[in-house]
C-alpha cells in the first residue's frame, strides 16, 4: 500500500502488512531519513494495532501530525482494507 502523507516532511508512506496485520516492511520517502529509518525496523514484525495505538497522536513541533502519526494513520488504512 502507498500512503500520500498529509502535513509532514515526508511525502509518503510505502507498506506492507499480512491478514494477520503483521507490519511486514515500512518505508518512508523524504522526511528525516535516519529517524525515519530508525521507526520503520522498529515496526517490522509487530502487530498494526500496537502501533497505531503507540504512534496516533504524536505530534512533531507545532504541527497537529508527525510522521510517526501519518504511518498510524496508514495502517489503519491497510488493515480495514
Amino acid at each position: 500500500m502507498i500512503y500520500k502523507t498529509r502535513g509532514t516532511c515526508s511525502s509518503r508512506i510505502e507498506l506492507e502488512v499480512d491478514d494477520n496485520h503483521i507490519i511486514k516492511s515500512v518505508r518512508f520517502t523524504g522526511g528525516c531519513n535516519g529517524n525515519l529509518q530508525g521507526v520503520s525496523k522498529l515496526v517490522v514484525g509487530r502487530r498494526a494495532e500496537e502501533v497505531i495505538s503507540t504512534l496516533e497522536g504524536i505530534r512533531c513541533g507545532f504541527r497537529s501530525t508527525s510522521c510517526p502519526d501519518q504511518l498510524a494513520k496508514a495502517l489503519k488504512l491497510a488493515i480495514a482494507q
